[in-house]
């Protein structure tokens, strides 16, 4: 070691030893710092020796490590070491130690962190299809990523929300909260929530044509109301639902009606 090495802080001899590649000589140093329970960078040095840690291929001294730091209660590295947690969970498929470990991101409550975690959290409860729980951390995530500096995060929360709402029908409650969510959002996102907004506005409208049909509505209009219904299905996605439509308009036992249809049908060719 250098004469300007033993003069560094033993963290930033560390964090250059690790960046050179030495990951045992960073891991002793920061070892013996994580072991002091009154030294003041115990937090820090443990959070660091979770990730070199990993890094040697040491998953459980890994998380030794990191429940060391979240157990100091620091609301910085606290807060880190149990995302480290729950992401290294994740990557193994083990949901529910993962849960944990966001739900204690929540409990350090430091504002940076809260935001993710709740994100997390609804992705969790999403696959696990707990629809509820998943919206009301996707909206948590929202709101504490709007109100706390974080509104990426709540951006993509709103899309993954809104995406859900989409997926059980529900385009109506989808529009609302794309456009809640653009009031906050960076810049980068409002395309793609714009873009998401369109679609949940098309659902509406396959909505409402459909139902002024099924309402008895006069020949021209159920003509209209078909045709616009069946050209705005394969926009979603649905072009074999589209061509039932037709059908059930070039079919329909009302004359005029199917004579109107007809018309429009053959509009284009």
């Amino acid at each position: 070691m250098t004469s300007s090495e033993l003069e560094t802080p033993p963290l930033d001899t560390a964090r250059l030893l690790a960046e050179r590649g030495d990951l045992d000589a960073a891991a002793r140093i920061l070892g013996e710092l994580a072991a002091d329970p009154d030294g003041p960078d115990r937090a820090q040095a443990a959070v660091g020796l979770a990730v070199v840690l990993e890094q040697s291929g040491d998953v459980e001294g890994a998380r030794a490590a990191a429940r060391t730091a979240l157990a100091t209660g620091h609301p910085e590295y606290a807060a880190q070491a149990a995302c480290h947690l729950a992401q290294g969970f994740e990557r193994e498929g083990r949901e529910e130690q993962a849960r944990g470990a966001w739900q204690a991101v929540l409990g350090v409550g430091t504002a940076a962190y809260v935001p993710l975690a709740h994100l997390a959290l609804a992705r969790l409860a999403t696959r696990a299809e707990h629809l509820e729980e998943a919206e009301k951390e996707f909206r948590a995530a929202m709101e504490t990523g709007a109100h706390g500096g974080e509104e990426r995060i709540g951006a993509q929360a709103a899309a993954e929300l809104a995406e859900l709402m989409m997926d059980h029908a529900e385009p109506g409650a989808a529009a609302e909260v794309l456009l809640d969510a653009l009031e906050f959002a960076p810049g980068d996102e409002v395309p793609g929530l714009r873009v998401q907004l369109g679609i949940a506005h098309l659902e509406l409208a396959c909505a409402e044509f459909a139902e002024s049909v099924e309402g008895g509505a006069d020949a021209g209009t159920s003509a209209l109301a078909i045709e616009l219904l069946a050209r705005t299905l394969p926009l979603r996605g649905r072009a074999e639902d589209a061509g039932r439509v037709w059908s059930y308009g070039l079919e329909h036992e009302d004359e005029t009606l199917a004579a109107e249809v007809r018309l429009r049908y053959h509009r284009d060719a």
